[in-house]
């Protein structure tokens, strides 16, 4: 098939920075998650998507936004259990494909059943979000029936009203997404701190209030003066959670566990308590449905006690 045949809607004005080299998932295999190329396309995509819908990520190494959006991709993916397939396309090596794509912006999500484009979104959305899109998505290709993804059409072609959104995370989702992120902690903390609200929105509700907490940190690190800092006193605990916090946000939480596990090892006293508290804010950040985090918790609860 010749991409150029492709026909996409586009999306807002990509990232000018230059490209760095790919880096590619590490999924593992059978976790609904595939590498996909222009080569590959016809089969992983066009052929895939008759008898799964198939969900496409153009993403990029250097691209910031792409590091929140696709691991959540992955992570609903290995839940979907085969449902559905996440076909991740990296732009800087498949340029044809994101040409013929029309994409401008990234990520850029697309959605194909039966070779058709039928839902998109551009930007990082939160898990959230990101759930309810896949969720009407599976809904609306079990039924035959696509339309804008905002809702579901019942067998009989009703509406088929969703769950209303709990105003408190809705309100916390969309003011990250406005980038107000004091905005977003006052209502993932009125969430969590509500009587009687569910223990899965308990759960939503740290891992926004973790997520807010990264983003907020990672306005003020300084890369180069982290890995300085820690270069010059290995035990520096402001070094070493912001060299973690650096580590998650570039796809590597296990070594910014082994990090911290390492100093909490070590380490007493008020130190000790700081790195710990920070290690349990990432777990949040995760959530403990990753793998990772099951491990660590346990190895935390070794490293204590």
């Amino acid at each position: 098939m010749d991409p150029a045949s492709i026909r996409l809607t586009g999306a807002v004005p990509l990232d000018p920075r230059p490209a760095a080299s790919p880096a590619g998932t590490t999924a593992p295999p059978g976790s609904g998650v595939i590498d996909v190329t222009e080569a590959s396309f016809e089969a992983d995509v066009l052929q895939r998507s008759s008898q799964v819908p198939v969900v496409i990520d153009f993403w990029a190494d250097w691209c910031g936004p792409c590091k929140q959006l696709s691991p959540i991709l992955e992570k609903l993916a290995a839940e979907g259990a085969g449902s559905w397939v996440l076909a991740k396309i990296d732009v800087d090596a498949n340029p044809r494909l994101a040409q013929a794509a029309q994409v401008q912006g990234i990520p850029a999500v697309k959605a194909v059943v039966n070779g058709q484009i039928v839902g998109e979104f551009t930007g990082a959305l939160p898990e959230s979000q990101a759930r309810q899109w896949i969720t009407q998505l599976l809904q609306a290709a079990r039924q035959g029936s696509f339309g804008p993804l905002a809702g579901a059409a019942t067998a009989e072609g009703e509406e088929a009203a969703a769950p209303p959104p709990d105003p408190d995370l809705e309100a916390a989702d969309q003011a990250l997404l406005d980038g107000d992120l004091d905005a977003s902690a006052a209502a993932y903390q009125r969430l969590h701190d509500r009587v009687g609200v569910t223990p899965e929105l308990r759960t939503e509700a740290r891992g926004g209030l973790a997520r807010v907490g990264l983003m907020r940190r990672a306005e003020s690190l300084d890369p180069q003066a982290v890995q300085a800092a820690l270069a010059a006193n290995p035990d520096d605990v402001a070094a070493i959670t912001g060299t973690a916090d650096l580590l998650v946000l570039d796809e590597r939480a296990e070594d910014a566990f082994t990090l911290l596990l390492d100093f909490i090892r070590r380490s007493a006293g008020d130190e000790r308590e700081r790195a710990r508290q920070h290690l349990v804010e990432l777990f949040d950040l995760l959530g403990d449905t990753e793998p990772l985090v099951s491990q660590a918790r346990r190895k935390l609860a070794q490293a204590l006690f």
